[in-house]
């Protein structure tokens, strides 16, 4: 009789294991879900200014129409992009472009003194930078929870109810793999 509690206790702690490590596997993919949501929703905030900036900015620069049409078509990429790395590939090329874009801008003087112009492009940096923080936080939440997937004992768990790792989001900026040039004269 002793023996057959001690199975059970075993058993039932056993359970209560698993149950636990499984708990938690969904807990941290909710926290990557919703991380991801807080980057959407920046994106989608990113997207929604654009085409404000677009008209505001057209009249003034008649010549520069090529990187008119490549924020546009980035931005409609960027929107149509399903997977975490197609998101970041098309947001990489919309930011190079919203760059090319801001290198523009200062051979007008005129569009950097328009009012409108000013508040959508105040707007728009501070979209860059929560866009930059969510990535932050979805990257880190990321990493915890592909860290609970790959170790022991909830690697077995994961693999078990077919938890996949999650794909960080890297937007690679071509600018931040050059190296800096350091000059003493």
């Amino acid at each position: 009789m002793t023996a057959v509690i001690i199975i059970l206790v075993i058993i039932v702690a056993l359970a209560l294991f698993l149950v636990s490590i499984y708990n938690s596997l969904i807990e941290l993919r909710n926290r990557v879900k919703n991380a991801w949501s807080q980057i959407d929703v920046q994106l989608k905030r990113r997207h929604d200014l654009i085409p404000n900036l677009i008209e505001t900015v057209k009249g003034y620069m008649k010549h520069e129409r090529e990187i008119m049409e490549n924020i546009t078509k980035y931005r409609s990429q960027a929107m149509d992009a399903g997977s975490v790395g197609e998101k970041a590939k098309a947001e990489s090329l919309l930011s190079g472009a919203l760059g090319q874009l801001r290198v523009q801008i200062e051979n007008y003087p005129d569009l950097k003194a328009n009012q409108n112009f000013l508040a959508l492009q105040e707007e728009l940096t501070g979209t860059e930078n929560r866009i930059s923080f969510s990535r932050q936080a979805y990257n880190d939440q990321v990493l915890f929870f592909n860290n609970k997937i790959q170790m022991f004992p909830s690697n077995i768990v994961a693999g078990m109810f077919g938890f996949k790792e999650e794909e960080f989001f890297q937007i690679e900026d071509p600018k931040e793999k050059e190296v800096p040039k350091v000059s003493f004269s």
